[in-house]
């Protein structure tokens, strides 16, 4: 269609100097084979075009219906009359329709053409003037109506809609000529052998032209934000733990942790269990061959550490009273989907007990907990952890230590709240002066590992251990403007934001 406008618009042209307008010469034409055509016409300089927009009014289906019909009143109103008697309520809706009947029983009394007898209708006058019908005509005819306020009616009873006339003023270009000569897009070699590339006419360049969109993955503004995360701990000096083990057992889970089995979080409403199988085996050493996790110093042993564990819990060691409760073995072995990354923060700091030395660790990774999904809540999210173990550590230290840290990350006013965590003690909640919010946020929390923990590893007394942790969804919320955690994570995710985002840097607003 569009060479064959090729040849209409250029006989056209040749017919008159004087521009032409597209939606005289070719009415009946859709604008957008005019368009492919002026476009090809336009890029060779045969032809120079302007494109003309303004809005129109055109009539609905219903509105054409009323136009050539007349309106639902006028209907009502003929009916009325020819009722010599009045017209019965009830046998309207069978001689107009039952459209008509509804919607133009309320214009008739509105205009005051008809009124209520009884059950009977009866005309006020003689004759009236159809006025929709008429400003329906003007529409049809002109596509416009003067009239601002009969306009709004139209469009509130839908029988008009506003659209837009899209036409083309275009007139001869400098490089005008009445034929289209067939252009080649590609210099051959035949070309060449034979000397036709001297005289064929080649298609130039449109330098002007967007090339083509390339699909290519994206980076997610999470991994993003991790990865600026990673970069702030290894300047730092710290070590990445492994973090493949998104299933663990209840000991590594929480009964290293200190954590009673009677403790909420062990409930089915917070935890996700493994349903096959349900247990597995206690303690023991890593597969010899797995290169993912780390060897210790020496070879530990698993059974005095699953039995000081024991004791813990159930009778108190290491100073400690305990929980005094009768472990469960059993309970222990639970698989479960890890609710937290310091059940790998345990592994690790066992394996450094046949090596006590000064350790700095860190874990980025997802964990699951059994929560009821909302605009700040998902039944996943990812666990940012950090684990320094040193002789002579203080809270003090801790509290320095979070300020570099943070303002790693650019927030320099912190606040710290006492908190209770079965593993930690002292213990503190993490406070940021938000300035985009103008308020203090949570962002993370921490503390000091308890002797009970650490001694039944076999940590000595005078090692101390700092951990502190925070989501990763959060400061990724904050730095993207996403308000909704779902809009982040999940099947709601706009993949067009995840293409577009730009790179992150966690110390610059």
């Amino acid at each position: 269609m569009a060479s064959d406008m090729t040849a209409q618009i250029l006989d056209s042209l040749s017919k008159s100097d004087a521009p032409l307008l597209s939606n005289e010469a070719y009415p009946s034409i859709p604008s957008l084979n005019i368009k492919s055509a002026l476009d090809r016409l336009g890029s060779r300089q045969m032809i120079e075009y302007e494109t003309l927009e303004k809005d129109v009014v055109v009539l609905t289906p219903e509105g054409e219906e009323i136009a050539n019909n007349g309106s639902h009143e006028a209907k009502v109103f003929a009916a009325v009359v020819a009722a010599l008697d009045g017209l019965k309520i009830s046998d309207l809706p069978g001689i107009v329709g039952k459209d008509n009947a509804k919607v133009g029983q309320g214009n008739c009394f509105k205009r005051g053409w008809i009124k209520k007898d009884n059950d009977k209708l009866r005309a006020t006058q003689e004759s009236i003037v159809d006025e929709t019908r008429e400003q329906l005509l003007t529409v049809q005819r002109t596509q416009t109506l003067d009239d601002s306020k009969a306009l709004a009616d139209l469009k509130r009873r839908k029988l008009v809609s506003l659209s837009k006339d899209i036409h083309y003023k275009f007139s001869k270009g400098p490089k005008y000529a009445k034929e289209f000569v067939k252009e080649e897009t590609d210099l051959t070699p035949e070309m060449i052998a034979s000397g036709a590339w001297k005289t064929v006419q080649l298609k130039p360049y449109n330098f002007n032209a967007k090339g083509a969109h390339t699909p290519s993955g994206a980076l997610h503004p999470l991994n993003k934000v991790r990865s600026e995360f990673r970069n702030i701990f290894f300047e730092m000096g710290f070590t990445e733990m492994p973090t493949n083990r998104f299933v663990e057992t209840g000991f590594w889970n929480f009964d290293a942790l200190f954590v009673p089995q009677q403790h909420p979080a062990r409930d089915l409403q917070d935890t996700f269990y493994i349903a096959d199988p349900l247990t597995a085996d206690p303690p023991r050493e890593d597969p010899a061959n797995d290169p993912h996790l780390p060897k210790a110093a020496k070879p530990l042993d698993y059974q005095k550490y699953w039995d000081n564990v024991h004791d813990v819990h159930e009778k108190g060691k290491f100073g400690s009273i305990g929980y005094r409760y009768p472990w469960n073995a059993d309970e222990s072995l639970r698989l479960v989907l890890r609710t937290h990354t310091t059940s790998i923060s345990a592994y690790m700091l066992h394996k450094l007990a046949a090596d006590p030395r000064p350790a700095r660790l860190f874990s980025i990774d997802r964990v699951f907990r059994n929560e009821a999904v909302d605009a700040t809540h998902l039944a996943e999210f990812h666990q940012i952890e950090g684990v320094i173990a040193d002789f002579g550590l203080t809270l003090g230290g801790l509290i320095g230590f979070m300020e570099v840290f943070f303002a790693k990350m650019g927030i320099h006013q912190l606040r710290f709240k006492p908190a209770y965590n079965p593993y930690t003690e002292p213990s503190m909640e993490i406070f940021g002066y938000h300035e985009g919010l103008g308020k203090w946020v949570e962002i993370g929390n921490s503390g000091m590992f308890r002797p009970e923990m650490l001694e039944s590893m076999g940590i000595p007394k005078n090692m101390q251990v700092y951990g502190w942790g925070l989501s990763l969804e959060r400061p990724t919320m904050i730095k993207y403007g996403v308000s909704n955690i779902r809009e982040l994570l999940g099947h709601k995710v706009d993949l067009g934001f995840i293409e577009s985002n730009p790179a992150v840097r966690l110390e610059k607003e």
